[in-house]
């Protein structure tokens, strides 16, 4: 059963939380994941700087 991976230098850019943590294999990950209700965004990048750029041009789509 894998780990809960622990995220660090958290931030929160609009509706979208950016965070960075090891994978199972131990390399450095970034995810951006919005927190908004019914909006389910969430992706898995290598650098921070993407990470980053997903979370401010993410538009939440209205349901």
């Amino acid at each position: 059963m894998p780990a809960n991976p622990r995220f660090r230098r958290v931030v929160r850019i609009g509706p979208v939380q950016v965070a960075t943590y090891y994978d199972g294999r131990g390399r450095e990950r970034h995810t951006a994941a919005c927190l908004a209700p019914r909006c389910g965004f969430s992706a898995d990048y290598d650098s921070r700087a993407a990470a980053e750029l997903a979370a401010r041009t993410h538009r939440c789509v209205a349901r």
